[in-house]
């Protein structure tokens, strides 16, 4: 599970084997969780976020996008 980054206690990661999915990135933070597309950035599954929450984690992935993007295509060539 490659983690991207972390923010404001927010890890943002993917795991090794969904490099046959479209780019997501997956979030987890206490007991929150979340996925979201990147193309375009949308939400894909939530547990345990209020709506306010989701929209600054989707800010985060839209002002992370090409760093996560980078991230995922780096280490799927490897795989």
């Amino acid at each position: 599970m490659p983690t991207v980054m972390r923010i404001d206690g927010y890890r943002f990661f993917f795991f090794s084997n969904k490099g046959n999915e479209p780019v997501h990135i997956h979030v987890e933070s206490g007991d929150g969780y979340c996925k979201f597309w990147l193309n375009p950035v949308s939400l894909a599954y939530s547990t345990k976020y209020n709506s306010s929450e989701l929209n600054k984690i989707r800010k985060m992935v839209e002002e992370h996008k090409t760093l996560i993007e980078d991230s995922w295509n780096e280490h799927f060539s490897k795989t």
